[in-house]
């Protein structure tokens, strides 16, 4: 199986260290969050891994030549004429999965003990019914600003920002719900950790183009077809694409 790290983002929220670096190269006890990720896949024996650039792109091939992209074998999917956010960028790499059935994406700025072999186990078994499961997404039972909504049979049904209030559904589920009332019965809520299996038909199921989120890309797919989630709330995850994350990183993450 192969990987893609998600790294071409502008990384607004890791200024100032992002002034004048792509956030995929902020160190956590000095290795990048870059080589932390390709050496985490490597544990679970995927050694071929696609990485995004638009953001001081250059500064990230440099360091996958100069390290021997850490022992794996690394692609670039240069995306350095206009970023393309993360459905965007994983559409714009298409040809590096031409032959591959399934593939695992995840965010440069994750820190996860998630046992990757549980999660592809767990993706098999959504696959291998009569149903089409187009992706399986990690998730946990955190609190987050943000929620992927599932239905009573585990499938993706919508997205909310528990902050503004704002909510996107598939088109077959576009009905407003009573959020007061039902929200919590109706809906399970799931905060999306960043890592995913996502399957070929993927690419036959999507419409979107040019620039758009994996959640959009998603919530579209999900109108025809099912994704699915595996919970990983009894391990460790860790967004650190925020300054004060870092300190917390260094010490869970030696």
């Amino acid at each position: 199986m192969r990987a893609m790290i998600l790294a071409a983002g502008l990384g607004t929220r890791l200024k100032p260290f992002t002034n004048s670096h792509p956030k995929a190269l902020a160190l956590v006890n000095g290795k990048t969050l870059l080589q932390r990720n390709i050496e985490y896949l490597q544990q679970f024996g995927i050694n071929e891994v696609v990485v995004n650039v638009h953001h001081f792109s250059n500064q990230i091939i440099e360091a996958v030549e100069a390290n021997a992209g850490w022992g794996s074998t690394v692609f670039i999917s240069d995306e350095s004429s206009e970023v393309l956010e993360t459905g965007g960028g994983v559409l714009f790499a298409k040809s590096f999965f031409d032959k591959e059935a399934a593939w695992l994406v995840m965010n440069a700025d994750i820190l996860t003990n998630l046992e990757l072999d549980k999660l592809i186990a767990a993706d098999k078994i959504l696959s291998s019914g009569d149903e089409k499961y187009i992706a399986t997404l990690a998730v946990t039972n955190r609190t987050s600003s943000r929620n992927l909504l599932f239905n009573n049979t585990e499938k993706l049904v919508g997205w909310r920002n528990n902050t503004t209030g704002e909510e996107k559904w598939s088109n077959a589920n576009n009905t407003k719900i009573n959020v007061e009332k039902d929200f919590s019965e109706t809906y399970e809520a799931k905060a999306f950790s960043g890592i995913q299996i996502i399957h070929s038909f993927f690419y036959e199921a999507l419409t979107l183009t040019g620039k758009f989120s994996l959640i959009d890309a998603y919530l579209q797919i999900a109108t025809k077809h099912s994704i699915g989630f595996y919970d990983h709330s009894d391990g460790l995850l860790l967004d650190v694409g925020k300054p004060e994350n870092i300190a917390k990183a260094e010490k869970l993450f030696k």
